[in-house]
């Protein structure tokens, strides 16, 4: 295990799959313990406990809510803190994303995208403050390598991408000296589900788009999140671009 890590407690939304899973492996494969959020991954989350917690007992505990009910934000921290006594890392990695085109937009999408997206982190954010400043802890937050060129066809996500982004900036500020805030920005790491626009063309596009030729894997953000956490006491308020340096080509 690394020393750094080790009893750390970190607290993740939407980490009971994908890129989020891919985390909290890799953060617990490291020391830490975890308190898992999901909204409705309520069977992958628990066999992501059951697994790690094979590994190493008692290290990992579940939480279910929906982030748009801000009333539950601050019992998520309490909870956490209840079970493991403090928390050191808040990773803000729950997200929606599906297309809103103008002349489409519902009021509903505005509230869903911008909730999970940026109304709940900040929520989330300031409810962890005060414990996360007892141990010098840090926020991490999981933004788009589309923020600064949105992405067609994706208004409002990318509205709410490029506030987190702010948010990031903005709490680096407001919670300094004693807590670190910075980002991660995905960049073609796993394709979005049940999205017919992702087809192998499409594929095939963006992979021509990197620098690398590639497409990138959840451990690979996992790693920029561990970096952030770990071994980057110096660096606050910044944003992590992991795109295999598509963004230079957009």
């Amino acid at each position: 295990m690394t020393a750094d890590l080790q009893d750390k407690v970190v607290l993740i939304t939407g980490g009971a799959r994908r890129v989020g899973a891919a985390i909290c492996r890799l953060l617990h494969k490291d020391g830490a313990r975890l308190m898992i959020h999901y909204r409705t991954s309520h069977g992958e989350a628990r066999a992501l406990q059951a697994e790690l917690n094979l590994q190493r007992p008692q290290s990992v505990a579940i939480i279910q809510g929906d982030l748009q009910n801000l009333s539950m934000l601050a019992g998520m921290v309490q909870e956490t803190v209840q079970q493991f006594g403090r928390l050191d890392v808040l990773i803000n990695n729950a997200s929606s994303y599906y297309p809103t085109e103008i002349g489409a937009i519902k009021e509903g999408d505005w509230e869903d995208l911008m909730s999970s997206n940026l109304k709940a982190p900040l929520f989330l954010s300031q409810a962890a403050a005060a414990e996360l400043r007892k141990h010098q802890g840090s926020i991490i937050n999981i933004t788009d390598n589309h923020v600064e060129r949105p992405k067609k066809g994706y208004v409002v996500y990318s509205v709410a991408k490029a506030g987190l982004v702010t948010l990031t900036r903005s709490l680096a500020h407001e919670l300094a000296p004693e807590v670190r805030v910075n980002a991660v920005a995905p960049g073609p790491v796993l394709w979005p589900e049940d999205n017919p626009q992702f087809d192998e063309v499409y594929r095939q596009r963006v992979i021509s788009q990197t620098l690398l030729k590639r497409i990138g894997e959840p451990d690979d953000i996992a790693r920029a999140v561990r970096f952030l956490i770990q071994d980057a006491p110096f660096i606050t308020g910044q944003v992590i671009a992991v795109d295999g340096g598509r963004s230079l080509n957009l």
